[in-house]
């Protein structure tokens, strides 16, 4: 009987320690998505606005330089952008966050047109100097 009891006492000091590491791992795993989570944000909005001034400096630069200058940006847009839009001038970009909706914008001091792609990848922009404003289109 005493044999028994040893035994049943040590599998229930197992099942303590497993519970008090579950206990313990619950928590770190938790807390380690969510810091994932939150850098992958700040991460792709750094890309976003760093795309945002690519294109208003290459658009400026290729309108001072005049028509038909034109170049050419690659660019990989990040996932969670809900739209991008080329309006007067500025370039602006929505992103999805756990928190809502976020805007990056960048101004410009030239007229921008066109479209940028919002869908996750790899793109060449090409930005080219027409008359009075410059016109933005991607492949």
């Amino acid at each position: 009987m005493g044999k028994r009891k040893k035994e049943a006492q040590l599998s229930v000091e197992y099942m303590v320690i497993i519970g008090f590491v579950t206990v313990i791992t619950i928590p770190l795993v938790v807390i380690y998505h969510s810091f994932t989570q939150q850098s992958s944000e700040e991460i792709n909005s750094a890309q976003i606005l760093q795309i945002a001034k690519k294109v208003v400096d290459a658009s400026e630069s290729v309108y001072y330089l005049g028509e038909p200058s034109q170049t050419t940006l690659a660019v990989n847009i990040p996932g969670n952008i809900i739209l991008a839009n080329l309006s007067g001038n500025e370039v602006v970009f929505k992103m999805k966050t756990r928190s809502g909706r976020a805007d990056i914008v960048q101004s410009s001091s030239v007229n921008i047109t066109g479209s940028l792609p919002i869908n996750e990848g790899a793109y060449t922009v090409t930005i080219k100097a027409i008359s009075n404003h410059v016109e933005v289109s991607y492949k």
